[in-house]
C-alpha cells in the first residue's frame, strides 16, 4: 500500500523521537553512575512527555484518517514543550545538549509549509531566550576535569551533542527529503499519464469523426469501383485491379466499423490460450502482408496460460509488426515466450536500423522515420497500451543489422481468473 508522504514522516518522527528517548536515557544512566548530581525526576517527566507523545503517534499511525500538515506541526509543538521543560531544570540555556531544540525545526523545514517553519523557528527562539533568563542552573556543568582526562563536562557534553546531531540529521531528514523527492516524482509521472490520457481522447474522438466522415466517401467509391468493374469485363488485368480496390475498399470499410463497433470494449471474457492468441493475431496480420515472410518461433517450456485477451492488445502488436514489415518487407522474424508471469514477445527486422537518438525518439507522437508515408502514431499507440498493462516496449539494434523490437508484458491482469 503507497503511503503518503505525511504518512511517512509522522512515522519517521515516531522513530526519531525514539532515538532522542534512547538517547537521553542513556546518558541520564551514564551521569549519574558517574556521580554527577542530576535533577532526576524533572528529567523522567520531560522523557516520560516524549514517550507520551510516541504513544499518541503509533497509535494515530493505526489510523487510516488522513495526516494534515496541522497536526504534524501540533506533534513538533509537544516536542519543543518537552524539550523546553527538560531544560529549564538542567541548566537552561548552558546545557550542551540544547541543540535538540533544531530537531522539530529540521523536520518542519523538510515537512512543512513556511508558515509552519516560522511560527516553530519563532518559538525556538523564544524559549531558547526565555532559558537564558528562567532556568535552574547546574553548577557542575563546567567542572574542569571529567574523570580524571582534563575534559570540561560542558565541552564533553557539546561535542557529543554534535555528533549525535549529525547522524540524526544526516540519518532521518535525508529520509524525509527522499519521501517528498519521491512524492514530486509520484506526481510528475500522474501528470505525465493525465496528459497522455487527454492525447488518447483527442486522438480517439479523431478516430471516431474520422470514422464518420470517411463512411460516404467510401461507399461511393466501392459503387463506382463497381461500375467500373462491370463495365471492363472484357479487359481481366483491368478488372483484376478493380477487383483488389474493391476488396482495399471493404477493408477499409471493415475498420472504420471495428472502431465504432468495437469502442468501449475492452475484453473477451471468453478464455483463450495464450499461444492461440499469440498465433490468431499473427495469421490475421500475415492475410494482410502476404508478402512478407514471417518466421514465427514459439519459446517456452511452462503450459500457456489462458488469458482473456484484449482487442486493444492485438492492436498494439499489429502496429508493431507493421512497422517491422515496414523497415523490412521481404522477412521478419518473431519469438515468443512466457516466463515467470510475463510475456517476452521480440519483433526483428532486417532494414537499416536506427541510431541511438532516432531510438530515443521512437514511439514519440507523430514522429515517423518513413519520410511522408507514415503518421508517427503506431508505435506510440503500441507503447500507450503495452504501459496501460504494466508492459514496456523497447528498441535496439541487432548486431547483425537491423532492429529489435522487444515487448515485456506482465500477464497478471490478463489472466482468466483476474478478468473475471
Amino acid at each position: 500500500m503507497l503511503q503518503s508522504p505525511a504518512v511517512k514522516n509522522l512515522h519517521r518522527l515516531f522513530w526519531l523521537r525514539a532515538v532522542v528517548v534512547a538517547f537521553l536515557s542513556s546518558i541520564t544512566l551514564l551521569l549519574h553512575h558517574l556521580g554527577i548530581p542530576l535533577p532526576i525526576p524533572a528529567i523522567a517527566t520531560a522523557i516520560g512527555g516524549m514517550l507520551v507523545l510516541n504513544i499518541v503517534t503509533w497509535r494515530r499511525l493505526r489510523n487510516p484518517r488522513p495526516i494534515g500538515e496541522a497536526e504534524l506541526g501540533i506533534q513538533l509543538l509537544g516536542d519543543i514543550a518537552t524539550f523546553t521543560l527538560l531544560f529549564y531544570f538542567t541548566g537552561g540555556y548552558s546545557n550542551p545538549f540544547v541543540w535538540m531544540y533544531l530537531l522539530p525545526l529540521t523536520v518542519a523545514a523538510v515537512a512543512l509549509p513556511a508558515r509552519y517553519v516560522w511560527l516553530l523557528a519563532g518559538l525556538v527562539v523564544g524559549c531558547y531566550s526565555l532559558l537564558v533568563f528562567f532556568h535552574l542552573p547546574l553548577s557542575h556543568l563546567h567542572a574542569n576535569d571529567w574523570q580524571g582526562i582534563g575534559v570540561d563536562t560542558h565541552l564533553a557534553g557539546m561535542w557529543l551533542g554534535f555528533v549525535v546531531s549529525a547522524g540524526v540529521i544526516a540519518f532521518f531528514v535525508e529520509r524525509m527529503g527522499r519521501t517528498l523527492r519521491e512524492y514530486d516524482r509520484l506526481i510528475a509521472q500522474a501528470r505525465e499519464r493525465m496528459l497522455e490520457s487527454e492525447r488518447m481522447l483527442a486522438l480517439g474522438t479523431l478516430a471516431t469523426a474520422a470514422a464518420h466522415e470517411l463512411g460516404t466517401p467510401l461507399a461511393t467509391m466501392a459503387v463506382v469501383a463497381g461500375e467500373m468493374r462491370g463495365e471492363c469485363a472484357d479487359s481481366p488485368q483491368l478488372s483484376k485491379s478493380l477487383q483488389l480496390l474493391q476488396e482495399q475498399i471493404e477493408r477499409c470499410k471493415h475498420i472504420l466499423t471495428s472502431i465504432t463497433a468495437s469502442a468501449g470494449q475492452r475484453r473477451v471474457e471468453d478464455g483463450q490460450r495464450l499461444d492461440d492468441f499469440l498465433s490468431g493475431v499473427l495469421d490475421d496480420w500475415r492475410n494482410r502482408r502476404p508478402m512478407t515472410v514471417v518466421d514465427y518461433r514459439l519459446d517456452s517450456q511452462e503450459p500457456a496460460p489462458v488469458i482473456t485477451t484484449d482487442r486493444t492488445l492485438g492492436q498494439a502488436l499489429v502496429n508493431l509488426l507493421d512497422n517491422a514489415a515496414d523497415a523490412s518487407p521481404q522477412r521478419i522474424l518473431v519469438s515468443a515466450r512466457w516466463q515467470a508471469g510475463y510475456l517476452y514477445f521480440d519483433i526483428r527486422d532486417f532494414g537499416p536500423g536506427m541510431s541511438p537518438e532516432i531510438a530515443d525518439r521512437a514511439g514519440t507522437p507523430f514522429f515517423s522515420t518513413k519520410e511522408g508515408s507514415g503518421m508517427g502514431l503506431g508505435l506510440y499507440l503500441a507503447k500507450l497500451i503495452f504501459e496501460r498493462f504494466g508492459g514496456r516496449v523497447s528498441l535496439m539494434a541487432h548486431p547483425e543489422g537491423g532492429t529489435v523490437t522487444s515487448v515485456q508484458l506482465p500477464l497478471a491482469s490478463l489472466l482468466l481468473e483476474a478478468g473475471r
